[in-house]
């Protein structure tokens, strides 16, 4: 069901967030039921409790919620839906992202994967560490946090999401 998937997740964005978390595009279960982080085996909501970043375990159809917290949601493709290699290239639109952070202007931005953060960058995801990304002129703070998917097991940690909840609590 890669990329033909009509339902896409709604961005939470306003003006001034503390935070904004951005994937790559919905997983297949978070299109089908249109909410972030959906799939039973990710880990998004438990880490984001976990690490501090917010004062309760969420649920994902809970998402709109964390607005209240000063917390945002995009992703770089709108329109497809599945694991990132069967999203289809010209469906991530960087552009388009980063014209909707210079209009929002959250105080900082996390990739929620290495992949997404590559697309934003132009690099190889090996070229890319984890934790806090050198400062853009202009641009909001980064972090790029190791992806919380079932599929990512193998590279979990969640010290990079404790940095950022100390970051954006300082």
């Amino acid at each position: 069901m890669p990329d033909n998937i009509s339902h896409r997740l709604p961005d939470q964005l306003r003006a001034n967030l503390r935070l904004v978390f951005v994937g790559t595009a919905a997983s297949t279960r978070s299109a089908a039921v249109g909410h972030y982080y959906a799939h039973p085996g990710n880990r998004f909501w438990r880490a984001l409790h976990e690490a501090g970043i917010t004062p309760r375990r969420y649920q994902p159809n809970e998402f709109a919620a964390l607005l209240a917290l000063g917390i945002g949601f995009t992703d770089l493709s709108k329109t497809g839906a599945g694991m990132d290699h069967e999203i289809a290239r010209q469906s991530f639109d960087v552009i388009g992202f980063r014209t909707k952070i210079e209009t929002h202007r959250p105080r900082t931005i996390a990739f929620t994967s290495k992949k997404a953060a590559s697309l934003f960058y132009h690099r190889p995801t090996s070229a890319l560490a984890l934790g806090r990304q050198p400062a853009m002129s202009g641009f909001p703070d980064v972090f790029v946090l190791p992806s919380p998917s079932g599929a990512a097991s193998g590279h979990w940690t969640l010290q990079p999401w404790r940095e950022l909840a100390a970051w954006i609590a300082g």
